[in-house]
């Protein structure tokens, strides 16, 4: 199985972060989470020599797919995303799903809390979190379908990846704009509360 490899951008005034996914060998690509500088990604695909035929989303969110009609706009190009959260998905997204890119393959974790739909894009040992987690804090949970309790046991799946597990979160809202699981198990206090009540009282208080 190739390694894919992974190119942060920043994607709005929000501190969104967008990414290329791309396949080196076949230069085979995904945009995921355009955002609102959808053009960012389709100049860095061009610029890379990379050919997008899928579009990826980590939840519904409009700071999030707000690009999604400029990408898919490009031409042959599938959107994967939970139907739960984005609506008629070309590739409907679950927990377990793999996604085939070029000679390589992502792995879906539905991880709801932040919206219903959340899902983590699992790539070799690093992680594509959208708002589930980010850099030594978390999402929110008192948004219109937000789940504080559904976000812990999101979070608790996240804690149990292997420590030097590269974490891309979906904003540059930390101290570095990417971390690791270990680095956000010692640093992060939302990772570090022992029970879902102390984790209501951080997240909600």
């Amino acid at each position: 199985m190739e390694e894919l490899l992974i190119v942060q951008l920043d994607a709005s005034e929000m501190d969104n972060f967008s990414y290329l996914v791309y396949c080196p060998k076949t230069m085979q690509g995904a945009a995921v989470d355009p955002s609102m500088r959808p053009e960012v990604l389709l100049a860095e695909a061009e610029r890379l020599g990379v050919h997008l035929n899928l579009l990826l989303n980590t939840h519904g969110h409009q700071d999030h797919v707000a690009g999604n009609p400029k990408i898919l706009a490009q031409g042959n190009i599938k959107l994967a995303a939970s139907p739960i959260d984005v609506e008629n998905p070309d590739i409907p997204l679950a927990e377990g799903a793999k996604i085939p890119l070029g000679a390589g393959e992502i792995d879906v974790l539905h991880t709801p809390g932040h919206t219903p739909g959340s899902v983590v894009f699992k790539i070799g040992r690093n992680i594509i979190t959208g708002d589930t987690l980010f850099v030594s804090r978390c999402g929110r949970a008192d948004l219109p379908g937000s789940k504080v309790d559904d976000l812990y046991t999101s979070l608790l799946r996240l804690k149990k990846l292997p420590p030097e597990t590269k974490v891309y979160p979906g904003h540059d809202y930390g101290p570095t704009p990417t971390s690791t699981i270990g680095w956000e198990l010692q640093n992060n206090d939302f990772l570090k509360c022992p029970d879902l009540d102390s984790f209501i009282k951080l997240r909600l208080g």
